[in-house]
């Protein structure tokens, strides 16, 4: 963004990569897939880099309000300073967070999902999908909380999985009763409560119920967990889990 700015140039959207899709292994290929099929189709877009920060989503949900308007404001500085207008995002709770929280500190932008933006790109004709390589293939898709109870946002990345040829099939808690994976409200970086069994590995037994070839999801946090179930439930050679940018940019064979 800095060396845009420097140039005179401003970009038509800010992909805001996020801690996970910066510093998480598994998640920087999501990171590497989304960008493969922006340059793909000519999207004129920048990123932050080092200028960016965490959105304050774990800070805020763990009860730390004042850590977490720090970290806000910080961003919305930066932002406002290079007049940032779109944002595009992998992650449901940098999403949720720029969308609904950034307003009221300051921070107006339009924000989308990259399963919103991918969908938009393939109505408007600037994105193709031939999804050859998922034919015959089951896929269903887990409903990170923060993308479906939160912003109602369901349909955008079921046709993005109809695009690709296959099978959509659906567990018995799906969109507005879809289960969290565990990871949600600063759980990630915790240690879970005492009980019967993990959050993760309920949801990845919903899952493997239907017996897919691929587990679906749009939030490198869920990923982390659904990957961690498989791998529990020794199914990582049946069933693999993907992001839907992975899933597009396979079929583009990008």
């Amino acid at each position: 963004m800095a060396e845009m700015m420097a140039s005179g140039q401003q970009p038509d959207v800010l992909f805001w990569v996020g801690c996970a899709g910066s510093f998480d292994d598994r998640a920087k290929k999501i990171t590497r897939a989304f960008v493969k099929i922006l340059n793909n189709v000519g999207i004129n877009f920048a990123v932050l880099g080092t200028e960016e920060s965490c959105t304050g989503d774990p800070a805020k949900r763990a009860g730390n309000e004042f850590l977490f308007q720090m970290q806000a404001m910080g961003n919305i500085q930066v932002l406002n300073a290079y007049e940032v207008k779109s944002i595009v995002t992998t992650c449901p709770h940098c999403f949720n967070t720029l969308k609904n929280e950034y307003p009221e500190l300051g921070g107006n932008y339009e924000v989308k999902h990259h399963s919103q933006f991918l969908q938009e790109l393939i109505n408007e004709g600037k994105l193709t999908v031939e999804g050859g390589v998922f034919k015959g293939k089951k896929i269903t898709f887990h409903d990170p909380c923060y993308l479906g109870r939160a912003n109602d946002v369901y349909e955008a990345p079921r046709n993005l999985i109809e695009k690709l040829d296959a099978e959509l099939v659906e567990m018995k808690r799906c969109k507005s009763n879809g289960l969290c994976c565990g990871a949600g409200g600063a759980q990630m970086f915790k240690e879970a409560e005492k009980g019967n069994k993990e959050v993760n590995i309920e949801r990845t037994e919903e899952a493997l119920e239907i017996q897919p070839n691929i587990i679906a999801t749009g939030c490198p946090f869920c990923m982390t967990m659904m990957t961690d179930g498989v791998k529990l439930k020794e199914k990582s050679t049946e069933v693999q889990v993907f992001d839907l940018a992975e899933l597009i940019a396979q079929a583009k064979d990008l």
